[in-house]
């Protein structure tokens, strides 16, 4: 936003009055009055950012909701792989990792898929029910399939902070069932892209060497991650002022 040269007013709910018990609606309509052009919202409850959307002026980003959507992830992802390999449609794109409890997943495939790229999912039954059918991808639950002829390989870390049982026996045996590493690399296509939201759990989900190796792209992802929010931003302020402010 300041790359925009926007004034920016951060505000955390650990800092304010949501921990008193003011509503979600409520301190979005401070921030209103504070002249606030566009709110950009991270909340843990699914739905907060259109809730917002429909009851502020303000036009409202959303940031990510609890384990539903963050589309700006998902855009810059797909931003990165259009860089990378030119075309989406066709690509076999796999994602390995904690869908059940990952709103980067649930943005990814809703983007891939209605661009035209192929996407499996994989993880342990536990974390990739086969009801992720019903969006149009492959379920698998052997990494040795999910990798293979994988034009694009995403990998997620386990959302610890949302899981309210545990899901799986071992952080070393989810390692050795579902990691990506070095034996396991020599497995994939010698045109095969890394990618990775972030924070990545080295030695968990992927092996240090390979997060750092040449194949990754997961630097260059938070390199264009600036632009692309930079661009929904200036979409939003733009749309903001053709509605007239208007809430919508």
């Amino acid at each position: 936003a300041q790359r925009l040269t926007a004034d920016v007013i951060n505000f955390s709910a650990e800092a304010s009055s949501f921990r008193k018990g003011e509503t979600l609606k409520d301190t979005a309509l401070n921030l209103q009055a504070l002249n606030a052009d566009i709110i950009i919202l991270r909340h843990g409850a699914a739905g907060a950012p259109h809730f917002l959307s429909r009851v502020l002026n303000a036009s409202v980003v959303n940031a990510g909701d609890g384990a539903h959507e963050h589309p700006t992830q998902a855009l810059l992802d797909v931003y990165t792989i259009r860089e990378k390999k030119g075309e989406l449609k066709g690509l076999n794109v796999t994602i390995m990792g904690d869908i059940l409890y990952s709103r980067v997943a649930r943005s990814n495939i809703w983007a891939l898929t209605k661009l035209g790229a192929m996407v499996t999912l994989c993880g342990p039954r536990t974390l990739v029910p086969e009801v992720f059918e019903e969006m149009g991808c492959r379920v698998t639950h052997s990494i040795d399939e999910a990798i293979e002829g994988a034009d694009i390989i995403n990998l997620l870390r386990i959302q610890h902070e949302r899981q309210r049982r545990i899901m799986f026996p071992s952080i070393g045996e989810y390692a050795a069932l579902f990691g990506l590493n070095k034996s396991r690399f020599k497995q994939i296509k010698p045109d095969a892209l890394i990618m990775h939201p972030g924070p990545i759990n080295r030695g968990v989900e992927i092996d240090s060497d390979l997060a750092d190796s040449d194949r990754s792209v997961i630097l260059q992802q938070v390199t264009n991650g600036i632009a692309v929010r930079m661009a929904v931003m200036s979409l939003a302020l733009g749309s903001h002022a053709r509605s007239g402010g208007e809430p919508g």
